[in-house]
């Protein structure tokens, strides 16, 4: 996996979506569809502060697909947070159940999928945090045209799911002018930064409601820890296969053919996956984004010292030697710094889902490229 073909890394990406007087610019309709998208009753909610939305955004005037959603503003000074995109791989795995459900979204399932827990780790006290389930097919997402199912892979992923940044924006104004980054995780390692290519290259064309000052990206690369309960996945596919949470959700409208599951049996063939994406984070790079990758320093199936050698074969010069990073007086990783912006870390003792078993300091290191600060060199911070 030296050419970071398949499952790559973990990137963040970071963009700054710019428009003019946001005011009274969401319609009607759409004020109507988010407040309709607000979630109240969600069986097993623990009491929080912080609103939340979920639903549908339509991909086109014929309705035939849609691309389902779930948003958390940030738990504190919401209107003052980035807002962050998390996308998972697969390809065909759910953002929702793993990101979610699972990792790094302010509820985690447990009790056999009964129960919710407050995860105290949340990325939502660091930013309000948008969770997408694409393409169709992938969970709640979905199509009318069973046909498109055949005709999946990453450049619809891409496109899909830029449709659905501008059409979620219209919906949710008020976050247009809000920093705007991605973040993913596996598969996600082609999703994150062919989007970033594809909000970059339509930029040059974009109109102001449409165009994203697109600066940076993230994406993090999976080996279960110790103490990681292994029933976490069952959880979360009882947990949203039930007809109240659903209900809650405002998800499954159309009544899918098929149950909901964390990575998708509904897709029947994936057309086109790039053999590498270092041609796209080099293009990035010399556009001036921003891009840090992390990576667990236990992952058996994309060992550190692959990503290593693969960025190596970039050619990029090493402006900061490998060093040590810490969290709470303790080392955290290791973190690497590259010419024009390129930063490589490590999470000790973690493998692919950092969130899972490194959550305090898989929130550091997300804090820290938010605030594009420098990972701490020190056991005083």
């Amino acid at each position: 996996m030296a050419n970071l073909s398949k499952w790559l890394f973990c990137f963040l990406v970071s963009t700054t979506v710019i428009v003019a007087a946001v005011g009274r610019e969401i319609s009607d309709g759409e004020e109507a569809r988010r407040e309709a998208d607000r979630v109240t009753n969600l069986p097993g909610q623990p009491q929080v502060r912080f609103q939340h939305y979920a639903g549908y955004v339509k991909l086109g005037p014929q309705n035939q697909r849609a691309l389902f959603y779930w948003f958390f503003e940030a738990k504190e000074d919401a209107s003052q947070k980035p807002l962050v995109l998390w996308l998972n791989g697969g390809p065909g795995c759910s953002s929702i159940a793993y990101g979610a459900a699972q990792e790094l979204g302010p509820f985690l399932v447990r009790g056999n999928g009964t129960q919710l827990i407050l995860n105290e780790y949340s990325w939502n006290k660091a930013a309000n945090m948008l969770f997408l389930e694409a393409p169709v097919g992938v969970g709640f997402s979905y199509t009318n045209n069973s046909e498109d199912l055949y005709k999946l892979g990453d450049k619809v992923t891409a496109d899909d799911s830029h449709t659905f940044l501008i059409n979620w924006f219209k919906r949710f104004p008020n976050f247009k002018s809000h920093d705007f980054y991605i973040a993913g995780e596996s598969y996600a390692g082609h999703y994150v930064p062919q989007l970033a290519e594809l909000i970059y290259e339509r930029n040059k064309g974009a109109t102001k409601s449409s165009y994203i000052n697109l600066k940076g990206f993230m994406d993090l690369v999976h080996r279960l820890p110790s103490g990681y309960d292994p029933c976490t996945e069952d959880y979360a596919e009882k947990f949203f296969n039930r007809e109240d949470v659903q209900k809650a959700l405002h998800a499954n409208v159309t009544k899918l053919s098929y149950p909901y599951t964390p990575c998708s049996n509904a897709i029947r063939k994936w057309n086109d996956s790039a053999e590498t994406i270092l041609p796209i984070i080099q293009k990035l790079l010399n556009a001036g984004l921003r891009i840090w990758i992390y990576s667990g320093d236990t992952d058996g199936r994309v060992p550190v010292t692959s990503t290593r050698y693969s960025i190596k074969k970039m050619g990029l010069k090493v402006n900061e030697e490998w060093r040590a990073w810490f969290h709470k007086s303790q080392v955290a990783g290791w973190v690497e710094t590259y010419e024009r912006g390129l930063v490589l870390a490590t999470i000790r003792g973690a493998g692919h889902q950092v969130p899972v078993f490194a959550p305090q300091q898989s929130l550091s290191l997300f804090s820290h490229f938010l605030s594009a600060k420098t990972l701490p060199a020190s056991s005083r911070f």
